[in-house]
């Protein structure tokens, strides 16, 4: 009896698997298994971010209660540090280059600050995001979830400073009887389309800071050469007609969608008559601005999404 079940047992261990001969591709598909943290579809991986909205407002509200949490003036540093680089420029640009010659103060001040406090939601977008994966690697290593949430959470960050900041906008413009109006109703449309392109920027910026990190340390040069760029504290276009530069240049920086955006907001918020001459839009400002928060938002998030698996890891 020994005999035959020491042979019987022989016989089944030399039996071939069932599985011989599969790749590991194939006994995935046979048994049911995912690779783990694949990257989920498009309509998918919206629907997860979808669910997660909670966490990311939250997060965002955490972030920037702490940002300033060990300073003196706490929360008030969001409007100071874009006013002080108001006032700056207004003392080099306004007074010693005289940029506010033939404009006057009273308009050329909310047209600064305007400017100022609209590239800084753009600026501080960017800046964010290029370290929104790079600089939290140990919650993306420890957790599961969209990564876009970093990234969309930063920007979303920076909107709630920039609504917060819009308060002393709007004294700096009743101060110099820039009086409310119905086109004050535009800045609501001008900040969701900025909103959407910055946080395709974040997207952006995210992904290639994450395999880049030295990125980090040059975007600021880049961000500046993009401020000189935008007419934030001058009429860019009447200032390069006086330099003749060719027509083709002024167009391009004019198209450029931190000067879209930056335009419409000064249009929407400077409305006295002595402004209209110093502030006026082509007739397609609005497609540019609706372009560039499409092809930026929606192409950002897709570039962001194909590089999901890749994210905390190496």
């Amino acid at each position: 009896m020994s005999e035959t079940t020491h042979g019987s047992a022989v016989a089944m261990s030399a039996a071939p698997s069932p599985d011989a001969g599969l790749s590991a591709a194939e006994l995935a598909r046979k048994y049911g298994l995912s690779v783990s943290g694949a990257r989920p579809s498009l309509p998918e991986y919206s629907r997860q971010l979808w669910d997660r909205r909670h966490f990311i407002l939250a997060f965002s509200r955490a972030k920037m209660t702490a940002q300033y949490s060990k300073a003196k003036l706490g929360q008030l540093w969001h409007v100071a540090t874009p006013l002080l680089n108001a006032m700056v420029y207004l003392l080099i640009f306004g007074l010693l280059m005289q940029q506010s010659k033939g404009m006057g103060m009273g308009t050329y001040i909310p047209f600064l600050v305007t400017g100022v406090f609209v590239f800084t939601f753009t600026q501080s977008s960017a800046l964010s995001g290029v370290r929104a994966i790079s600089g939290n690697l140990g919650l993306v290593r420890a957790l599961h979830f969209p990564r876009a949430a970093l990234p969309i959470s930063f920007a979303l960050q920076q909107l709630q400073q920039l609504l917060f900041s819009m308060c002393v906008v709007f004294v700096f413009l009743i101060g110099f009887g820039h009086m409310p109006a119905l086109s004050w109703l535009l800045i609501v449309p001008v900040l969701v389309l900025q909103f959407v392109f910055n946080t395709g920027l974040s997207l952006v910026l995210a992904r290639l800071g994450s395999k880049t990190p030295d990125l980090a340390q040059l975007l600021p040069f880049i961000l500046r050469t993009w401020l000189y760029a935008s007419g934030v504290m001058y009429n860019m276009v009447e200032a390069l007609k006086k330099a003749h530069a060719p027509g083709w240049l002024v167009d391009v920086l004019s198209a450029n969608p931190a000067a879209v955006y930056i335009d419409l907001m000064r249009s929407s918020l400077i409305t006295s008559h002595a402004a209209s001459k110093h502030i006026t839009l082509p007739s397609h400002v609005w497609l540019l601005a609706v372009g560039w928060a499409v092809l930026v938002g929606l192409g950002g998030f897709v570039y962001f999404w194909k590089a999901e698996e890749q994210y905390g890891r190496g």
